[in-house]
């Protein structure tokens, strides 16, 4: 059985302008020590993915799955109680903006201590002596020092190594990092993502790392899921998605890396990602597609084979070449 299994997960937002729908048919499925990389630009849905199996969104979003399963539980049937005795514990989360994202109003040593607190039920003394080991552990100098520090005092790399030690405190079974190296210098970037696959390989947890840093993945997943205006466009293993895409939307983002530019001029996709009232009627990516043709425009594609990363397209590529195309053999 999967650790974590979604299937067919659609939220929804309400809006003055009608249902937004920022998610649609995402399927993801994860076993317990799996490193899964989910990316994309900004827009995708990526976050949304995860904080709608948290149960973190407001109450505008309307989520729906066909299932929805974390280590053989329901999380569709469970209460709100009986949810946040798994959110927090059995999964974790790293928010994208450290700075924001912990309590301006209390030390570091009491927001470690009160998820051990709820969770593990430790006494004082021993969310203290957790609280040093945890922030030793993520490689925090003079950590019984930092217990007593206010989130203001801290840099953004130290506060990003506090949000992971709370993310960690329990020995979570999967850990969800959200642009964990977003605003971080190039140097702390590394040591962050390192600290990261360390944690990962002693403890066995699952870990999702959403980003839109294709070298990060690169360097970090062993399954890479793109994601496009909240739908799945393919998954693969990292090394195979690398070489051979199946996805124009996924050979156009590695096109854009600077290491596999083959001009001066660095190559991007035209367009932008369609919001709410811009969405086409057939394939979402239609509009910025180099293939796309009147079919594409007009009718929503299927999934291709898993042999071809299961791709949501009409014509998935093969060695940079579209299959079945009108017009014969594109090169890409």
């Amino acid at each position: 059985m999967p650790l974590l299994e979604i299937e067919n997960l659609t939220v929804e937002f309400a809006t003055a302008g009608g249902a937004f729908r920022a998610v649609d048919g995402l399927s993801v499925s994860l076993d317990s020590s799996d490193v899964l990389a989910i990316v994309g630009e900004s827009g995708s849905g990526k976050s949304v993915a995860m904080l709608a199996m948290m149960g973190l969104l407001p109450w505008t979003a309307t989520v729906s799955a066909d299932r929805l399963n974390f280590d053989g539980r329901d999380l569709l049937t469970l209460s709100a109680r009986q949810r946040r005795e798994v959110v927090g514990k059995d999964i974790a989360m790293i928010f994208q903006e450290p700075m924001s994202s912990l309590n301006p109003c209390f030390t570091v040593g009491f927001q470690l201590g009160e998820a051990l607190k709820v969770h593990l039920g430790m006494s004082r003394a021993g969310c203290k002596a957790r609280s040093i080991e945890l922030l030793d552990l993520v490689g925090i100098p003079a950590p019984e020092k930092r217990l007593r520090a206010f989130p203001h005092q801290l840099s953004g790399g130290m506060s990003q190594r506090v949000m992971i030690a709370m993310a960690i405190s329990c020995n979570p079974k999967l850990l969800v990092a959200d642009e964990p190296t977003t605003a971080l210098d190039v140097t702390i970037q590394a040591q962050i993502l390192d600290l990261l696959l360390k944690l990962q390989q002693e403890t066995g947890m699952a870990l999702v790392l959403i980003t839109h840093d294709m070298g990060v993945v690169a360097e970090t997943a062993q399954r890479v899921s793109v994601q496009y205006a909240g739908q799945k466009v393919e998954e693969q293993p990292v090394v195979d998605l690398f070489s051979d895409p199946h996805h124009p939307y996924t050979a156009a983002l590695l096109a854009a890396l600077p290491e596999r530019a083959r001009s001066q001029t660095l190559p991007s996709i035209p367009g932008v990602v369609p919001g709410q009232f811009d969405r086409p009627g057939g394939c979402l990516f239609s509009p910025r597609c180099t293939y796309a043709t009147d079919h594409c425009r007009s009718q929503p594609p299927a999934r291709a084979s898993a042999q071809l990363g299961s791709a949501l397209c009409h014509y998935p590529l093969a060695r940079g070449v579209p299959l079945n195309h009108p017009e014969g053999g594109v090169s890409s």
